[in-house]
């Protein structure tokens, strides 16, 4: 039935003026309400799913724009800190690539040789012997570890290929480096997201007055974003590999989704991480009893198994070319791999991946150790950096044994001594602080493991504090290391506001011990009134 004129005339003015009600109330709420967005997003006129897509879009746009500001931001600190760039560390990677390139120019019978790939392996893999031959009293000069002087080699032939003759201070020189250094810090966000967005979701319904009204999913998916934000702008992780820069960020993927793989109890997964991370940089070996006392803790023995198994048969397979020296070591190997796999499909034993990578990993120790296998890529690479720089704490470190330098102690001090027999002991203050380091590392695994039985977030707090710990105990600590604690301390605003405020404290420290040896070490004027507030 059609309507009079002046009917619809009302009606329609009805619905303008229910429409316009509706909007201004929508608009009022979306700009001062406290749940203005989640009120916009359920206006009437769209259905579920386009809110859906709304929502995706929105969190995508700030993922992109928070990405993109923190690429611009390393641009900017790379550019603005050339004047006080730490060149050393550039000249010294540099130099030990060169190094391997020279060798393999001198072990290949031509130019072409030298120039492949197979002469550039056969000089990486005699570097380390040449340097422990040529060394004075022990001194190597070289404290890189295995994988970290691949690294540096393939940088320095890139390098040369481009530009046979650059200057230290050349842009071209250190570019490499700082993409490497980019790729490791986005994977350290996107593992310290998927930590927290684990934990969360895996925990008990928080009480915080903040987030105690949305879905856990939804607290862990914002508590995630929240946390991969902070560690992907955390300033003293930008200016040690953009200003500094230094390498520092290369093990932290390694850390982070090692902690993953053992909260889903991927224990061969985890100690696989551990022993690849290590052979960049020793210093994740300090953390990496953790992960071993994380199962002891809990009793789960073959947990604890796993996790050396795969350790063991990572590192193993990495150093192999310097343990099997000879075709014979190489054929030794293989029988015992082979035996080893058929006994285990025969009796179907469960576990067969780490029964295989153990005995893979002790074969290839025990083949090399008795078939002449070099092991100079232990001492260099890992043994001298710990007897490198024999004191207490280095330059702009502040932490426990800095205040025992101040009081006068040293690293080599005794503590304890005693006699047993004719055997003389002595505990010196490095071992003292070891110990004490180890056994705040025993109680972190505990807390850790009573939090992950009790389903509460701050497991993720255990998994942070080895780092910290490390800083803050032992000696021989350069500045720059606090970084990593500063960094993986994220976690914590996937637990609470107020350990949140305690990560940017550290946050904080760490960049102002890094700004103030940046400043110092050249010495500019401009600068002073900066260097005595840090």
């Amino acid at each position: 039935m059609r309507l009079p004129l002046n009917s619809r005339t009302i009606g329609y003015t009805q619905f303008r003026t229910k429409i316009a009600v509706t909007c201004r109330n929508e608009f009022l709420s979306f700009s001062f309400g406290r749940m203005g967005i989640r009120s916009f997003l359920r206006l009437r006129i769209t259905s579920a799913r386009t809110r859906v897509l709304i929502r995706r879009v929105f969190v995508a746009l700030v993922v992109a724009t928070i990405f993109l500001g923190g690429i611009q931001l390393r641009r900017w600190v790379g550019e603005n800190t050339r004047h006080v760039r730490y060149q050393h560390d550039i000249v010294n990677g540099f130099y030990w690539g060169n190094e391997i390139l020279k060798e393999a120019r001198q072990l290949s019978p031509d130019e072409a040789t030298a120039n492949s790939w197979s002469g550039f392996f056969r000089g990486y893999l005699a570097l380390y012997d040449r340097v422990k031959e040529d060394a004075y009293e022990n001194d190597y000069h070289l404290d890189y570890p295995p994988l970290r002087l691949l690294v540096m080699a393939i940088w320095a032939k890139q390098v040369r290929n481009g530009l046979p003759v650059i200057d230290d201070g050349h842009p071209k020189l250190v570019n490499p480096l700082l993409k490497i250094n980019l790729l490791c810090e986005l994977l350290s966000a996107v593992a310290i997201f998927c930590l927290v967005h684990l934990c969360v979701q895996r925990s008990r319904p928080t009480r915080s007055s903040v987030l105690h009204a949305l879905p856990q999913q939804h607290r862990a998916w914002i508590c995630g974003l929240a946390a991969a934000t902070v560690a992907w702008l955390e300033p003293s992780m930008i200016l040690d590999a953009h200003g500094w820069p230094q390498w520092d960020v290369w093990i932290l993927p390694f850390y982070l989704f090692a902690a993953i793989a053992a909260l889903k109890n991927r224990w061969l997964w985890c100690g696989c991480l551990l022993g690849a991370g290590a052979m960049l940089k020793g210093q994740l070996l300090f953390v990496a009893p953790f992960f071993l006392l994380w199962p002891l803790w809990q009793r789960k023995w073959l947990a604890a198994l796993h996790m050396l198994a795969g350790f063991l048969a990572t590192t193993a397979l990495i150093v192999s070319p310097w343990l099997l020296r000879t075709p014979a070591a190489w054929i030794s190997v293989a029988p015992v791999i082979l035996v080893s796999l058929l006994f285990l499909l025969r009796y179907k034993l469960p576990y067969a991946a780490a029964w295989l990578a153990g005995i893979l990993g002790c074969a290839i120790f025990v083949i090399g150790s008795f078939a002449g296998g070099s092991f100079a890529w232990l001492q260099i690479g890992f043994i001298y950096g710990t007897e490198h720089y024999p004191y207490l704490f280095i330059s702009s470190c502040y932490n426990l044994p800095s205040l025992l330098g101040q009081i006068g102690w040293s690293l080599k001090d005794s503590v304890l001594s005693g006699r047993i027999g004719s055997l003389e002991l002595h505990l010196t203050l490095q071992w003292a602080l070891r110990l004490l380091y180890l056994g705040a590392l025993a109680l972190c695994a505990r807390g850790l493991m009573r939090h992950q039985r009790a389903r509460d977030p701050r497991v993720l707090i255990a998994i942070a504090a080895p780092w910290l710990l490390m800083f803050a105990l032992l000696g021989q600590m350069h500045e720059r290391y606090l970084m990593w604690g500063a960094v993986v301390s994220a976690v914590a605003l996937g637990v609470s506001i107020r350990l949140s405020i305690v990560h940017f404290v550290i946050s904080v420290l760490s960049t102002a011990m890094i700004i103030h040896v940046m400043l110092i070490d050249k010495k500019l004027d401009a600068t002073l009134r900066t260097i005595d507030l840090l």
